[in-house]
């Protein structure tokens, strides 16, 4: 009997060759993180030219961290999302395995567990803030203060954060949770160091140089998205779980601070983990029970 085949295990079914998941790697990180920022640049550029704005400076603005507009954010949003198509086209190329593959053991987003993860994050936010209450003030993210006012501006990152952010978890999820944790998993056909490598890179690529306790809190992100992928089979508890964390730092950011530093977090303190940990912990044992409860393969048995 042929045996049945995990998510992590499942270029397996693609064409042979340890090389295709060597050269897939650094193809889908370059291509994330060099060519498609590049390419998202041309229809800003046609747009400044467009519209009699310079280019340089229109340019400038877009990229610029330390002062993020809402053009810049939906600009690094369509960079990360552009990660499911990159994704799949590697996958396609080095390894002939169709789309669906990606997504999950079905060959398919199941759209049902996916919406049904949605309503489980929510019992997770509610659960991390009950425990946030309990953590000494100055310790994580600071909810108390004035509030900021509601201005065009906050407005357009709303629009923003509303129609592209799901796309941007999504791609992530697509590349490091989806590619990364495949041939990782082809090459060393262990579970772990699949979501030990992936969750590594996913630390890694939100910067170099951050704190080690944001390092550690996004390092603690991608073993849990990852343990999601491997106990439910697919990639929609995930994206879910990363809706939904974005949806509450950027809406955090606009309500008491800025995109800024949403996007560039400095002085990151170990009283933050405790939040994080429980959001993440509540909801992978929430969204592991509704798969069971659904009855969702988290395995693929080749015919």
């Amino acid at each position: 009997m042929t045996e049945p085949l995990e998510y992590h295990r499942l270029h397996r079914l693609g064409r042979p060759g340890t090389w295709r998941a060597i050269v897939g790697v650094p193809v889908l990180l370059f291509a994330t993180f060099v060519l498609a920022p590049l390419g998202a640049l041309v229809p800003v550029i046609g747009w400044l030219l467009a519209t009699g704005q310079p280019v340089g400076a229109g340019l400038d603005a877009v990229t610029d961290l330390d002062d993020v507009t809402p053009l810049g954010l939906a600009y690094i949003n369509i960079v990360l999302a552009s990660a499911i198509p990159i994704a799949i086209v590697v996958n396609l190329a080095l390894h002939g395995l169709a789309p669906g593959w990606l997504m999950s053991v079905a060959r398919r987003i199941r759209w049902r567990f996916l919406i049904a993860c949605l309503g489980v994050s929510v019992v997770a936010l509610i659960a991390t803030v009950i425990v946030s209450t309990f953590v000494p003030q100055g310790g994580g993210t600071e909810l108390s203060g004035e509030a900021n006012s509601f201005t065009s501006t906050t407005r357009d990152f709303l629009l923003v954060v509303l129609i592209l952010t799901p796309l941007q978890a999504a791609g992530e999820e697509f590349a490091f949770r989806g590619y990364l944790m495949q041939a990782f998993g082809g090459v060393f056909g262990s579970r772990a160091v699949a979501v030990l490598l992936s969750s590594l890179l996913f630390a890694l690529a939100h910067g170099i140089g951050q704190d080690v306790p944001i390092f550690v809190d996004r390092f603690a992100f991608g073993l849990v998205a990852g343990a999601l992928v491997i106990l439910t089979g697919g990639l929609e508890a995930g994206i879910a779980m990363h809706v939904l964390n974005n949806f509450l730092a950027f809406g955090l950011a606009l309500a008491f601070t800025d995109m800024s530093s949403a996007l560039n977090p400095t002085g990151g303190t170990w009283w933050s983990l405790p939040g994080t940990l429980t959001q993440s912990l509540v909801y992978l044992v929430l969204a592991t029970w509704v798969a069971r409860r659904m009855g969702l393969a988290t395995t693929h048995t080749p015919s």
